[in-house]
C-alpha cells in the first residue's frame, strides 16, 4: 500500500527502528506512511530520508551555526510540553504557509483527553533558551539505534540564527553521543521547496528510501527523473494521448482521497490510494463501477481496474482533472500489463463488456 496508518497500543524500540527503516513517522500516537502529499490541490512524491550517523562529520555549514548560537543555553530532557512551549507553537504557527497540528499536545498525543494520555513513543525535547527565554523546541523519538526527528519550532524573531537547522544538528549531535546509527529527519518532496533544508544536513551520509527497490540509497544518486508521482502521470497521460488517437473516451484524474485510509473512521478499509487513475469509457455520473486504469511505479505496470464507489463527498466538485466525488475501492483487476500501446488494445478491445458490466 501507499499509504498506511497503525495504532500501536506500546511500541517497542526495536518495533520503532523496523518502522523508521521502512518510511514510516510518527503522527500524534499513531504512526504511518505515505509515498505521496497533496498541497494546495498540487500531488508531490514523499522521499523518505535518513542519515548514517555513524559515517557523518560536521560540516562548514553545522560548524558556522554553532557558533553563531554559541551564546544560547541548550537544555536536553525527556519531552513534557508546558505552556511556554504552546505560547511558543503558536506564534510559530501564524507564520507558516500550511496548517500544523493545533498545539504542541496534540501534535505529541492527538486528540486525547489529558487525564488518560496513551504515551508508546520514547520523546526527547530539546530546548534552547536566550537567557530564560524559550526560543526553539525540537521533539525526537528514540528507538534502539534510531531516532527520529518528529518537529522543530521557534522564535521568528530570531530567524538570522537559523534556529530550525540549528535544532537538527543538536538532535544529530545528541544522536551520535549516545551511539544511534540512523536518525530520520522524515521526507521531501522534490519541487515542493519547504522541506528541502533536510537535504542539506549531511550530504554525505543522506540515504534516501527507493519506492521501487524499497532499499536505501545514497542521495547523491537520486534522479530527479524518476520521481514517482511524475512517472505516474506521464504513463497516464500517455496512454490517454493513445485513446484519444483512437476515439476511446477516457478522462485523467488526479485523486483527492488517495490518502483517505489516514483518517481513523476510514483507517483499514483498503481504500483506492494511488494518487491518479485514467477512468475509461462512457459511464454515467453516479455509477457504482468505475473501470479506470492505474499505473503502478512499483512493478512498472499498467492495471486495468474497476473501481467501486464507497461513500459520497460532502465536498464540492473538484477542480478539473481531479476526482472526489466517492471515496474508492478496488473491486477487480482485469488486466495488467507493460507496454502502454497494448494497454490501449485491451481497453479500445473490450470496452463494451466492462461499460455493460450494470446491465
Amino acid at each position: 500500500m501507499f499509504v498506511e496508518l497503525h495504532y500501536p497500543e506500546y511500541l517497542s524500540a526495536q518495533e520503532l527502528d523496523v518502522y523508521l527503516a521502512n518510511g514510516w513517522f510518527r503522527m500524534g500516537q499513531s504512526i504511518f506512511t505515505t509515498n505521496f502529499l497533496r498541497f494546495h490541490d498540487k500531488f508531490y512524491s514523499s522521499i523518505w530520508l535518513r542519515i548514517d550517523l555513524l559515517n557523518s562529520e560536521k560540516s562548514k555549514t553545522q560548524q558556522k551555526i554553532e557558533k553563531l548560537n554559541a551564546k544560547f543555553r541548550v537544555e536536553i530532557q525527556m519531552a513534557n510540553p508546558t505552556e511556554q512551549h504552546e505560547e511558543l507553537f503558536s506564534k510559530y504557527r501564524e507564520r507558516m504557509s500550511f496548517d500544523p497540528a493545533p498545539s504542541v499536545k496534540n501534535l505529541l498525543y492527538g486528540h486525547q483527553e489529558e487525564r488518560a494520555l496513551l504515551r508508546i513513543f520514547d520523546t526527547v525535547e530539546i530546548n534552547i533558551y536566550d537567557e530564560n527565554k524559550l526560543i526553539g523546541t525540537g521533539f525526537l523519538d528514540l528507538g534502539e539505534k534510531s531516532a527520529a526527528g518528529i518537529s522543530c519550532f521557534y522564535d521568528a524573531d530570531y530567524r538570522k540564527y537559523s534556529l530550525g537547522k540549528y535544532l537538527m544538528y543538536l538532535k544529530m549531535d545528541f544522536c551520535k553521543k549516545n551511539g544511534f546509527h540512523f536518525f530520520y529527519p522524515g521526507y521531501f518532496a522534490p519541487t515542493y521547496p519547504l522541506f528541502d533544508y533536510k537535504l542539506d544536513l549531511a550530504k554525505s551520509t543522506l540515504q534516501y528510501l527507493d519506492l521501487v527497490t524499497d532499499a536505501w540509497i545514497p542521495f547523491k544518486a537520486f534522479d530527479s527523473s524518476q520521481i514517482p508521482i511524475d512517472l505516474i502521470v506521464e504513463k497516464l497521460r500517455t496512454l490517454s494521448k493513445i485513446l484519444d488517437s483512437r476515439g476511446v473516451k477516457n478522462e485523467f484524474k488526479f485523486y483527492d482521497f488517495f490518502d483517505a485510509d489516514m483518517m481513523h473512521n476510514l483507517n483499514g478499509m483498503g481504500l483506492l490510494d494511488f494518487p491518479a487513475f485514467l477512468l475509461c469509457f462512457d459511464i454515467e455520473k453516479d455509477s457504482r463501477f468505475l473501470p479506470m486504469v492505474i499505473y503502478d511505479v512499483r512493478d512498472e505496470q499498467f492495471h486495468l481496474i474497476i473501481g467501486t464507489t464507497v461513500y459520497k463527498s460532502i465536498f464540492e466538485e473538484a477542480p478539473e482533472e481531479h476526482y472526489n466525488a466517492y471515496l474508492l475501492q478496488i473491486l477487480k483487476f482485469l488486466y495488467t500489463g507493460e507496454v502502454v500501446e497494448e494497454m490501449a488494445d485491451v481497453i479500445e478491445l473490450y470496452g463494451r463488456e466492462i461499460t455493460n458490466l450494470e446491465t
